[in-house]
């Protein structure tokens, strides 16, 4: 008896396989691929280029400013008094504690600016996705960065950028 439900178990088993790697079709795509072909990205490309110089700009101001009143410090500090010397040490630690903090909302500033650029047109990339998988029979896409092998006709980012309207013929 044991035999048999093990032999049944079995043969289930291996016809629910069956039954669904008929309905299995896999495809993949490359979103940052897709990206780069997109009319928007040179945009989005050189406002976030024109927002870094903006902020390098800005820094580098500061960090000029920063460094003549530091050097002029070194020149006159022995011949300031000490309450102009302490005065002028908390001043110089104050600007040096605003340069780090600037630059770390610099940064975090040009973050949040690519993530507001971005994000629309990576929505707008994966709502193709879902319909070119719909219309083409895909059960599922994976991202190609997560694929160790998979077959070039299974790449569906032509068929993605194709529906987006962006040609993929190579000039």
């Amino acid at each position: 008896m044991k035999a048999y439900t093990l032999l049944l178990t079995i043969v289930l088993t291996l016809g629910a396989i069956s039954m669904q790697a008929q309905g299995l079709k896999i495809g993949y795509t490359n979103a940052d691929y897709i990206l780069s072909k997109l009319p928007e990205s040179k945009q989005i490309e050189s406002e976030l280029k024109t927002h870094q110089e903006q902020l390098s700009a800005q820094l580098k101001s500061k960090q000029e400013e920063f460094q003549r009143k530091a050097e002029y410090f070194q020149k006159t500090a022995e011949t300031m008094t000490e309450v102009v010397r302490n005065d002028a040490q908390r001043e110089l630690q104050t600007m040096q504690a605003n340069l780090q903090k600037f630059a770390s909302e610099a940064d975090q500033s040009i973050k949040n600016k690519q993530v507001q650029l971005l994000s629309p047109v990576y929505e707008k990339i994966d709502s193709t996705i879902k319909v070119v998988a719909k219309e083409n029979g895909f059960s599922h896409v994976f991202s190609n960065g997560a694929l160790l092998f998979a077959s070039e006709e299974n790449d569906i980012s032509n068929l993605i950028l194709a529906k987006l309207g962006v040609s993929t013929e190579q000039p």
